[in-house]
């Protein structure tokens, strides 16, 4: 999974200026960490929808996922 999220999703997603990383795996319950331009999105959720829909197209497993926004360490100064 952790490939599969650094390989094929995080391209896709950087592509519009976002940045993701899987953090932990439990079971079928993956945590995404969310930054850059998704830390801010207010659809974030639609692309978590996406990115499970991609999982089960190509991977076959329905997974749920836990999405963390991690805001840049520099907007708290």
């Amino acid at each position: 999974m952790k490939d599969y999220i650094a390989d094929v999703i995080r391209p896709k997603i950087q592509g519009d200026g976002g940045e993701v990383r899987l953090l932990k795996q439990e079971g079928n319950e993956i945590t995404l960490v969310f930054q850059g331009e998704c830390s801010k999105c207010l659809i974030l959720d639609r692309c978590v929808d996406w990115i499970k829909s991609e999982i089960k197209k190509d991977l076959g497993e329905d997974v749920k996922i836990i999405p963390v926004r991690k805001k840049p360490y520099f907007w708290d100064t």
